[in-house]
């Protein structure tokens, strides 16, 4: 008698979880704008402290023999606490073994799109939660994103990206400095970049809708600390011929250079 064929065979959690850790980075949104830091993942403790030093200043002039003034370094530490994050999936029976198509792959795709949307909406309100010193105020028109690039000073140069509403989608499309993505495709910053200004390739985000705000940020502003991989379990009611499955995430995303994001205020 050969082997029958039963609902642990067809969903694997452990098959699934190792999906999702391999998939997850690649479809998170703002994932080109981040550093992913894995030093909390097999160690203990959920939290992280890391050190953000003030600039030394610029060098000074020095006269022959003269001896070279020293200053302090300076550093504060920032602590990052992590979180968890999960979403559950139910399924009968009759689903998994007679629906058309397939099941066992949509579960799969659609828990990926669940936690990677998790932590694009944690990317935001990081964003959002930047501090004032790089905020450019009453920011409304295509004009005032090219002022508030001054705040770089000169740093302005490098790769940014631009995310912004779709009303100031609209905006930016209507002026003669919009370049469409078909001119820089092959040099983009971040994937599903619609077109570049000033410099910024330009990511639309229909969550930016409330609050009207938009974000400049250089890569490597943000980062997400990943403190242990994905966790999907798998449970059935009997009773009912339901399978459960939960997948779950511990991770933070946090602001890592301050200098690298501008926040502008509608």
């Amino acid at each position: 008698m050969g082997d029958t064929t039963k609902l642990a065979n067809l969903i694997d959690p452990e098959v699934l979880a190792n999906y999702i850790d391999k998939k997850l980075i690649d479809n998170i949104v703002f994932a080109p704008l981040a550093e992913v830091d894995t030093t909390l993942v097999g160690n203990p403790g959920d939290t992280l402290k890391f050190p953000s030093y003030a600039y030394i200043g610029a060098a000074s002039d020095l006269t022959e023999g003269s001896a070279i003034s020293t200053v302090s370094l300076n550093a504060s530490a920032v602590s990052v606490q992590i979180k968890e994050a999960g979403k559950g999936v139910e399924i009968t029976d009759t689903a998994i073994l007679s629906a058309y198509g397939d099941p066992v792959e949509e579960i799969a795709s659609q828990l990926l799109k669940s936690m990677a949307d998790k932590v694009d909406v944690d990317f935001l309100a990081t964003m959002a939660s930047a501090a004032s010193e790089m905020t450019a105020s009453s920011v409304s028109t295509v004009l005032d994103i090219s002022n508030a690039l001054e705040l770089f000073g000169e740093d302005i140069d490098g790769q940014k990206a631009l995310i912004v509403p779709p009303a100031m989608y609209t905006k930016i499309r209507n002026t003669k400095d919009w370049a469409p993505a078909s001119e820089f495709a092959a040099g983009a910053l971040v994937r599903g970049a619609v077109g570049q200004i000033f410099g910024c390739d330009i990511m639309v985000s229909n969550r930016l809708k409330t609050s009207g705000n938009s974000y400049i940020v250089k890569p490597g502003a943000l980062r997400l600390v990943l403190k242990r991989d994905t966790l999907l379990e798998a449970d059935r009611d009997i009773m009912r011929r339901v399978n459960v499955y939960t997948a779950t995430k511990h991770y933070v995303t946090y602001l890592y250079n301050a200098s690298g994001l501008i926040k502008l205020t509608a």
